[in-house]
């Protein structure tokens, strides 16, 4: 086996140097010890250059499989299995997820040091998008459909799972505040039980910037939010989070992946999540180019639609979700930037830059044209 370092994505689009040591050879030997069917490990074949966590594929004496490590602070084995009985109940009725695997103790989790551990098996498929970041559109309108209409059938398969929310918001994608009737009351009475989060906010006219972010789209949309049934869902619904059967236009959807942002939500916070994730380019905002492919927003809510009903008032809904849909897991961002990582930096960018830039761009007439375009759905 050899130890490869490795750059991961940042927050600018750009590589930087990783938060977290890259897993090495004697971590993943000393790990793989406790799944004795998966033999003696042989080699780490690729890094993941995804920046919240450590991750690689290694290859053994009989098989590949992906192994991925958090600091404890981020996620504890209680936590990660909150998202392995998730993956367990959507398997069980046939989504194409890569299965979680228990050591020789039976856990899916495994705690050794301040790290805590996951192996998966090898998705199957291409891992076609996995270079893209995850504010990258998606280019393929064809590709756009399937990936909407495999999150409808993901909600299906969520349908009966009635867990707990989940035990943290660090790099979670949730939805209390934005559906709460007053969002920053909702905030403040967290953030005894969020230091990290609370002491950024100290620093800032959290109260006014937080309501002028929220004002042009939350009073409307909120009584509706509300009202939504209960769905657990998958929360980062970008294509890099696919694998593919090839790269043509017909193109079946072979394996998804990365379950650490699911949460108890509600369906319509999946597909405006999924709109935000593949239709706007966020990283081009700055340079003068077109963020905005009503495209692809489309072609996904016309491929979930195919398998999920939407009547029209959903999709007034989903264009009025939209502009907020971001804000709970931004400031889950800011929480772990400040607290975790302890960069400043990276906590301004997710708080100014995409908690406050994001829903003020939906004010401009590229985003409202964004949002006309999802209304003409109905």
């Amino acid at each position: 086996m050899t130890d490869s370092p490795h750059l991961t994505h940042g927050l600018a689009g750009d590589e930087i140097p990783a938060d977290w040591p890259p897993l090495t050879a004697g971590e993943v030997d000393t790990l793989l010890r406790n799944y004795p069917a998966l033999g003696a490990p042989v080699r780490i074949e690729w890094h993941s250059p995804r920046p919240l966590s450590a991750a690689c594929l290694v290859e053994t004496t009989t098989d590949i499989v992906f192994v991925k490590r958090h600091h404890r602070s981020v996620r504890s084995t209680a936590t990660l299995g909150e998202e392995h009985r998730f993956i367990a109940h959507l398997r069980g009725n046939g989504m194409p997820i890569p299965a979680v695997l228990n050591d020789s103790r039976g856990q899916t989790a495994v705690a050794l040091g301040d790290w805590t551990y996951e192996v998966h098996e090898r998705a199957a498929g291409i891992d076609l998008y996995r270079e893209a970041i995850s504010w990258s559109p998606l280019p393929n309108v064809d590709h756009a459909h399937s990936t909407g209409r495999l999150l409808a059938m993901l909600h299906d398969a969520s349908e009966g799972y009635d867990a707990d929310q989940r035990d943290t918001h660090i790099l979670v994608a949730r939805s209390e505040l934005i559906c709460s009737p007053d969002p920053i009351a909702a905030l403040r009475s967290q953030l005894h039980a969020r230091p990290g989060l609370a002491d950024y906010l100290q620093d800032r006219d959290w109260t006014s910037e937080l309501a002028e972010a929220l004002a042009s789209w939350h009073a409307a949309a909120q009584p509706r939010l509300a009202r939504q049934p209960r769905l657990w869902t998958h929360g980062d619904w970008h294509v890099s989070n696919l694998c593919w059967s090839d790269d043509g236009a017909n193109a079946r959807i072979t394996a998804v992946l990365d379950f650490g942002l699911a949460a108890a939500n509600f369906a319509l916070f999946d597909l405006a999540t999924a709109i935000e994730r593949n239709a706007i380019a966020w990283l081009a905002l700055d340079s003068g180019t077109d963020a905005a492919h009503p495209d692809i927003a489309r072609a996904l809510i016309e491929g979930y639609r195919r398998q999920r009903p939407l009547d029209a008032a959903d999709i007034h809904l989903l264009a009025d979700l939209l502009p907020l849909v971001h804000v709970d897991f931004a400031l889950s961002e800011v929480e772990y930037f400040n607290a975790i990582t302890h960069s400043r930096t990276s906590a301004n960018v997710a708080y100014d830059t995409f908690l406050r830039g994001h829903a003020a761009w939906f004010g401009t007439p590229p985003g409202r044209a964004l949002l006309q375009a999802i209304r003409d759905c109905a």
